[in-house]
């Protein structure tokens, strides 16, 4: 049965507004998947040291959860006892960009692994989604714990929005249109492959890098280079990995900063912060691990020793606390964090979502526990 069939049988059996809303989302799928990588673009996916048989591959092997363990964790996920969502609402910061970063780099976590990042004189964006659900669909999956802290105008102009993979949690359709229409002058700055769907988005090439590992691109007087990650793609068949992931190097003239994406720890951290470090800021993944999916996904404690092993200064938190997408409590991820952290002598911020931090800021307040 077709997509559609399914969406207009389905509709008849709720009530006429909601059945409104079902159509409109099942409409709406078939964009969000994207598009297929063909012509010049797969030819040049093809010469990847990183591309055979049809796919992408990690430096180091990695599997996700298999198929037969699908019933278990649904179970844990809808059964579970854990505090999956805080108790008490999510305290927001609405943060302000009125002037410029005092010592040349401003970071504002905006939730999960949104990050908006200032680094002289220039502004990008990290992986941003603004829409109230994780899915192609509008109305069913993982759903927002917080809103986000500010809407999308009212951000400053930004120069580039920076994509580590394409996973529904990362690249969102409707916010990557909207901040298309918003900027005219940005770029995009992809893995390759991922390009395809931003043109199903009506996204001109011209507007974008599309880079392979190694590979590295400016904006402005800042180097972006594309760096390895240990993990996977596809949106509509998970694991088809048919476009590329990756972890982003920001380089300026006096100040660093480097980014996971999603990833399971692996050595290639190493040879990142030998190459490319020291970084003044690590924005590194901490939430969504499970023993289901060991490889893909780092713990908590994996995250401290990758800021370690890239030779980081202030290690910021990102993917948790915003959306449920693993079988682990709320506040579980920093908690860790923090006491991981602390044997190892690693300097920790972790800010609310909205909140911004300077080169030198350490937000040192364990304000999730008065809600967790």
């Amino acid at each position: 049965m077709r997509l559609n069939d399914v969406v207009r049988r389905s509709a008849l059996l709720v009530p006429v507004g909601a059945g409104a809303a079902l159509m409109r989302a099942g409409w709406q799928v078939p964009a969000a998947i994207g598009g297929r990588p063909q012509g010049a673009r797969l030819a040049r996916m093809r010469r990847s040291p990183h591309y055979r048989d049809g796919q992408f591959h990690n430096t180091v092997p990695a599997s996700i959860a298999p198929p037969s363990s699908g019933p278990e964790i649904f179970r844990e996920m809808v059964f579970g006892k854990e505090l999956r969502k805080p108790a008490q609402p999510v305290p927001l910061v609405v943060p302000s960009f009125d002037a410029p970063p005092a010592d040349g780099l401003r970071v504002t976590w905006l939730g999960h692994a949104t990050v908006l990042v200032e680094l002289e004189g220039r502004r990008l964006l990290f992986d941003p989604v603004w829409s109230e659900r994780v899915s192609p669909s509008s109305v069913v999956g993982p759903r927002r714990l917080h809103p986000v802290p500010i809407a999308l105008e009212d951000l400053p102009p930004i120069d580039a929005v920076v994509i580590s993979h394409d996973h529904y949690d990362h690249l969102d359709m409707p916010t990557i249109r909207r901040a298309a229409a918003l900027w005219p002058a940005a770029r995009f700055v992809v893995p390759l492959g991922v390009g395809a769907h931003l043109e199903r988005w009506h996204i001109p090439a011209s507007r974008m890098a599309e880079l392979d590992w190694t590979e590295q691109t400016t904006i402005g007087d800042l180097t972006l280079i594309a760096t390895a990650a240990r993990h996977f793609s596809g949106r509509l068949r998970p694991g088809g990995n048919g476009t590329l992931w990756a972890s982003w190097v920001v380089a300026g003239r006096e100040r660093r900063i480097f980014y996971t994406g999603d990833s399971g720890y692996f050595d290639g951290y190493q040879e990142i912060g030998e190459e490319h470090g020291p970084f003044d800021m690590t924005f590194i993944q901490i939430g969504a691990y499970s023993p289901y999916w060991p490889d893909i996904h780092m713990t908590p404690e994996e995250g401290v020793a990758t800021h370690k092993a890239v030779r980081g200064g202030v290690l910021v938190p990102v993917h948790w606390g915003t959306f449920n997408l693993a079988p682990h409590a709320w506040s579980e991820p920093v908690e860790r964090l923090v006491k991981a952290a602390a044997v190892e002598d690693v300097r920790v911020s972790v800010p609310r979502p909205g909140e911004s931090l300077g080169a030198e800021s350490v937000v040192d307040e364990a304000w999730w526990r008065v809600i967790a």
